[in-house]
């Protein structure tokens, strides 16, 4: 079997991540939105990563694939809210807070490649988002899928995780590996005064 090909993910400078993409409308048929959302889910898992919108792959229409079924083990998933989070896409995201409560933890993007920084985040999100049968959804997302949600539904308005970046906790990956890995954030703000 041959080896499908990948297309690149634009990396932090390029204009498509820091315009508002389109409001999907119909602009492909659904052989190619299909065609997309299955080339978008494959660019995600060889990244990896938990979550990928169009802008990251300079295409400036208001679609995202998410999907986290990463083990992080029981404690670092029990301190961060994170449960699995199944397949799916959205077309035209909008995201509210849930309640007041925030939270705050480390996150990187594909697009940034090499960094991490703690970024607060509502810990409990309304979704409201058409699927690719044309369906509408509201559904409600909490802890670490909460999180997803808004960094994939953020990059669809021009917006990148360092817009809301704690600067002090902006590392990189071998530093993140090497000191700040731990399942919360105590000590690294500490230490980085964040």
């Amino acid at each position: 079997m041959l080896e499908q090909e990948l297309v690149p993910i634009v990396q932090l400078g390029h204009p498509a991540l820091r315009r508002a993409a389109l409001p999907f409308d119909g602009e492909l048929d659904a052989e190619e939105l299909e065609a997309l959302i299955a080339l978008m889910r494959r660019v995600m898992h060889a990244a990896p990563g938990v979550g990928l919108a169009a802008p990251q792959l300079g295409i400036p229409l208001q679609i995202a694939v998410l999907e986290d079924t990463y083990d992080v083990g029981a404690e670092a998933a029990a301190v961060r809210d994170r449960q699995p989070l199944p397949f799916f896409t959205i077309i035209n995201p909008r995201y509210e807070a849930d309640g007041e409560d925030s939270a705050e933890f480390f996150e990187g993007c594909l697009s940034f490649e090499g960094y991490q920084g703690v970024v607060r985040r509502h810990a409990s999100v309304v979704l409201d988002y058409t699927d690719p049968q044309s369906r509408q959804h509201m559904e409600r997302f909490s802890g670490w899928q909460a999180r997803i949600v808004q960094h994939e539904t953020d990059h669809l308005y021009g917006t990148v995780y360092v817009d809301k970046v704690l600067t002090r906790s902006l590392c990189s990956n071998t530093e993140y590996a090497r000191r700040w890995a731990a399942p919360d954030i105590e000590e690294s703000q500490r230490v980085l005064g964040f």
